[in-house]
């Protein structure tokens, strides 16, 4: 199992529609991981990603300190 510290990334997205755009944004993590606004509200934007190569399955962990 490889295990690392991975930090969130904050996005910033616009769409148009009927000529009105408007701004979103949301969190990723690497690989591509969405992670909810909330999560990061409440653990802050450092986490411990675990990956298992044998059955393929990835975890997510808040670290201790927000």
């Amino acid at each position: 199992m490889k295990e690392r510290v991975v930090e969130a990334k904050r996005l910033v997205g616009k769409k148009t529609v009927r000529g009105k755009t408007y701004e979103y944004e949301y969190y990723t993590l690497p690989l591509n991981l969405y992670i909810p606004k909330s999560m990061i509200e409440k653990h802050g934007t450092k986490y411990i990603l675990q990956v298992d190569e044998d059955s393929g399955t990835i975890t997510i962990k808040p670290t201790e300190g927000k």
